[in-house]
């Protein structure tokens, strides 16, 4: 057979770093991992293609060329993946849909053929299984968790790296907290199940030996999930194979912010090659920490969490909403004050919305406040419930927090607060590249010169080069950033 895996299109946020991209000359952050394990799992005579749409345009000849298309999506993926079901159903073609997307509302997809919903280690074996025998159903599911340690390598043969800035691979699936707007643990339990250190070396290796070099995400939704695993076996063999290549990959990853109250697992994890993490903050205000059962969060001073995580050179991303029904009018102000305090470069602010599925979901239709599903896209003005705080104060209010951190002054002062106190543990942080040297250069004539953010940035970046040489790189990733985000918050306006 000949099969297709389509990835539809992220549309323009902070996470799509679209802006961000055509510095360095990339199509995309990251290859669609899901996807690439499911072909893995295809019978290996069977020829598959890959079109990620956030790539390479999806053609009319590729849908006709395929006895399948394989869908997989996340809610904020949903409007191009309609699309691309429209598309193959004038084609005729058949559609194979699962993944976040179709698991959390397969209701909406009824005129897909072929739902493979759950998780691929489980469902679809079952629908090859039929296939082979022309008895295929509409619909696989499975309320079983998938033992991960028998999850196959991705299929990297079908992807072309240079279209991307990161490779990734995930470790484990679930997460220990019950975040009531949080759909991790409706998608994959509250246990985290983990890979074997063997398994992840494996796919260290498969990696490598494409020639990839350069960042590598652990996708995880919280890496530290299973502490004792982590420090005792997988971390240490990371940190055994990383050097024993020369530290061709550096890691980032997600986790809860109690990673900040184990010091032997933040210095394991830079001593593994591990530089960023991005940690779920939320809010500044307690109440709403509550509201929201962020347990981890609370009786905790943030700020002092943040930069204890950042002195032991792992730089932290944080991730802030606004909505809760707990959220004070001051909340605007607060959380603009606290971003700035606590130095965080890359700061995602979205409004709340509660995705199929969640506790916040299930209160807010028992109060009526539902209005729509949820798009997947939390950084547009968009909400699916009627918020406490009057819907035009709210808006208005989240705007004013993204017009402020990302305006050039109080960006650069962000930048700059965080570059004097971060101290990185390994010397090498300069991470030379053709694209990053291009990068450097597209930033100086775009960012420098005609800029509005350039006395900001010729300040960064002679400050960076002559009083932390070794952060130079970073400085210029930062500006960039920086940029992308602007654009997207100007986008809101």
């Amino acid at each position: 057979m000949n099969i297709l895996l389509v990835y539809p299109l992220y549309p323009d946020s902070f996470w799509s770093f679209k802006h961000a991209l055509k510095f360095v000359s990339k199509k995309a952050s990251f290859p669609p991992l899901g996807l690439l394990t499911v072909a893995a799992m295809l019978p290996d005579e069977w020829d598959k293609k890959l079109i990620d749409m956030n790539a390479d345009n999806l053609t009319d000849a590729d849908i006709l060329w395929a006895d399948y298309v394989f869908i997989s999506a996340m809610s904020v993926q949903s409007e191009s993946a309609e699309l691309v079901i429209s598309r193959c159903k004038k084609l005729n073609a058949k559609i194979v849909a699962g993944g976040p997307l179709f698991t959390a509302s397969p209701e909406k997809y009824e005129e897909v053929d072929h739902l493979v919903l759950n998780e691929a280690e489980i469902t679809l074996p079952m629908f090859l299984k039929d296939l082979k025998t022309d008895k295929a159903q509409h619909k696989y599911v499975s309320e079983e968790w998938a033992d991960v340690t028998s999850t196959p390598l991705p299929l990297w043969d079908i992807v072309p790296m240079n279209n991307y800035t990161s490779m990734n691979l995930q470790y484990s699936r679930g997460c220990p907290y019950d975040c009531d707007f949080c759909d991790i643990t409706v998608l994959y339990g509250r246990k985290p199940r983990t890979k074997t250190k063997e398994q992840v070396i494996a796919e260290l290796d498969a990696l490598y030996s494409t020639g990839w070099v350069g960042p590598v995400f652990f996708v995880d939704d919280n890496f530290i999930g299973n502490k004792v695993k982590l420090k005792k076996e997988i971390l240490p063999a990371i940190a055994e194979w990383n050097e024993k290549k020369k530290n061709v990959f550096y890691f980032n990853t997600e986790a809860s912010i109690n990673i900040a109250d184990d010091e032997l697992l933040m210095q394991q994890m830079v001593k593994a090659g591990f530089e960023a993490v991005f940690i779920g903050i939320e809010s500044p205000n307690e109440e709403s920490l509550v509201e929201c059962n962020k347990t981890q969060n609370r009786n905790r001073d943030l700020i002092s969490s943040i930069r204890k995580i950042q002195s032991f050179g792992l730089e932290v991303q944080g991730g802030f909403i606004v909505g809760f029904d707990n959220d004070p009018p001051v909340i605007f102000e607060k959380l603009t004050d606290f971003i700035q305090q606590s130095g965080i470069v890359t700061a995602m602010v979205g409004l709340l919305n509660a995705p199929h599925g969640t506790k916040l979901h299930k209160r807010l239709h028992n109060e009526g406040r539902l209005l729509n599903d949820f798009n997947g896209n939390n950084t547009d003005i968009s909400m699916n419930f009627i918020p406490a705080m009057d819907s035009q104060l709210l808006i208005n209010g989240y705007k004013k927090i993204l017009n402020t951190i990302y305006s050039p002054k109080h960006f650069y002062e962000r930048t700059l607060r965080f570059m004097k106190d971060f101290d990185p543990k390994k010397k090498k942080v300069f991470h030379l590249n053709p694209n990053y040297i291009l990068a450097l250069f597209k930033s100086m004539l775009r960012l420098g010169l005609i800029g509005e953010e350039r006395i900001y940035y010729w300040k960064l970046f002679f400050w960076s080069l002559f009083r932390k040489p070794q952060l130079f790189s970073l400085a210029i990733l930062f500006a960039i950033y920086g940029f992308h985000f602007k654009k997207v918050a100007d986008s809101l306006n």
